[in-house]
């Protein structure tokens, strides 16, 4: 098994800059536009957003929530081991709202046509973005494309992207393996 850095955190902290500075461009003083972080691993990432975006960039309020998709995945009787489902933290309703999906990855494209279906429970929203850090773009399954994208990385399918967070792993970190 091989393992090669994409990312170190420097990196990810001007582009986690990046992306919030692109954030703010597009929804201002987001009064009408909520996060949603993609569990598990979108959350991370959004709550790191969500914590630029107010600290240092003085956005008072802004509509955060987790959503779970592990029920609404086209692959979940298929696997061999037990799920685990996540908790969906939403406490607001996304009636005419402009939605801002979070992951960390985005590979096949199948997690976010599965994050749509699992937002319709919560209302119709009037746009729906889609932010991630890294971009597999060579792995699509379905025509999902990023709105906002960190990286883009051209990968295998062989090939894994491992992201880690320093909340989580200790230090902010991108590698790909190769299995």
């Amino acid at each position: 098994m091989s393992k090669k850095s994409l990312l170190n955190s420097k990196e990810i902290h001007i582009i986690l800059h990046r992306l919030a500075c692109q954030l703010i461009e597009k929804h201002n003083s987001f009064e009408n536009t909520v996060l949603i972080g993609i569990q598990p691993r979108g959350v991370h990432l959004a709550n790191r957003l969500v914590s630029i975006l107010q600290d240092e960039y003085n956005i008072p309020t802004i509509k955060y929530g987790l959503l779970d998709i592990t029920f609404f995945r086209d692959d979940f009787r298929i696997r061999q081991e037990p799920i685990e489902a996540n908790k969906t933290h939403i406490d607001f309703i996304v009636e005419n709202k402009n939605v801002v999906f979070i992951d960390d990855v985005l590979f096949s494209g199948r997690s976010i046509r599965a994050a749509l279906t699992a937002i319709q429970s919560f209302g119709r929203p009037e746009e729906i973005e889609l932010l991630v850090l890294i971009d597999r773009r060579f792995s699509r399954h379905l025509p999902i494309q990023p709105n906002y994208r960190g990286r883009q990385v051209d990968v295998i399918n062989k090939e894994k992207v491992i992201v880690q967070w320093k909340e989580n792993e200790g230090k902010d970190a991108v590698y790909i393996i190769n299995k």
